[in-house]
């Protein structure tokens, strides 16, 4: 899979260059660099903690490619990205505890005020990719639809889309969410009728959907809230972490939901 473009991602560059979404205190230490004229030589490495799949690494590269520099004392910019050595690895690699997955050599003062936004597409991406890869790896061969819309902000559809999409989804709820691959949502009506032989289970709580891959129709994965954590998703840690378990807790037939299921089960 080769790198997109950093066309792709539509970043507001000007505000990114001006610190605008970095925290304050990268901002300071980049203005104290150049007010001090010191151009220190690093080699920043970039690493997570979890075995994981790799996400966001190219918005990343993104951000650094046309954000990294000065400005000059004319106002004008001095780009930057000529000045580095930048490696990474691919979207979608798997990913080990503390595997650098990404370094940037060169003046600390070019690239000081990108760090809280590299990070950040690296980490929101990743985690959406490991939580759906790891619902796919459960599922067995079983289609997985990601739908996550109307539980998140409505910004981060492409970027997420595009990360359920390199993890294995065949499917996404939005045109926004499939954009960067060039795809359309998909969907029929806002409550699905299967065959009554079938299955079909929506995940909009924190729980686990492995069982669900023993059942023939799609497992349709929905993305709690990027606020209340790892553990709080509705994919974090679910796949993974088989003492945690899907139990589908009642059948109905007709108008009402055909699945009514629990929370977090109890240990075994």
């Amino acid at each position: 899979m080769g790198r997109l473009s950093p066309d792709t991602f539509r970043l507001p560059v000007e505000r990114m260059r001006e610190g605008y979404y970095t925290d304050a205190y990268f901002n300071l230490t980049r203005e104290l660099l150049i007010h001090e004229d010191r151009r220190p030589h690093v080699l920043m490495q970039v690493f997570q903690k979890q075995e994981s799949m790799l996400g966001g690494v190219d918005e990343a590269l993104a951000i650094i490619r046309r954000c990294a520099g000065r400005h000059r004392p004319d106002g004008s910019w001095e780009d930057g990205w000529d000045a580095l050595e930048v490696r990474a690895l691919a979207e979608g690699d798997r990913i080990e505890p503390r595997e650098t997955v990404l370094t940037i050599e060169g003046d600390y003062s070019l690239f000081a005020h990108l760090e809280t936004l590299y990070l950040g597409c690296m980490a929101r991406r990743t985690l959406v990719m490991r939580n759906v890869n790891a619902v796919v790896r459960a599922a067995r061969g079983k289609p997985i639809l990601f739908f996550p819309a109307r539980h998140d902000h409505w910004l981060v559809q492409t970027g997420d889309g595009w990360a359920a999409h390199v993890a294995g989804a065949i499917g996404v709820s939005t045109d926004a969410q499939a954009s960067w691959w060039g795809g359309r949502g998909v969907g029929t009506v806002p409550t699905p009728r299967p065959p009554h032989q079938d299955a079909f289970a929506s995940v909009d709580t924190p729980i686990a959907p492995a069982s669900c891959a023993a059942q023939p129709s799609p497992v349709c994965t929905s993305q709690w809230s990027w606020r209340a954590g790892m553990n709080r998703m509705a994919l974090p840690c679910a796949a993974s972490t088989t003492a945690r378990t899907l139990r589908i807790t009642s059948v109905r037939r007709a108008r009402a939901p055909r699945y009514t299921v629990s929370r977090w089960a109890k240990r075994a």
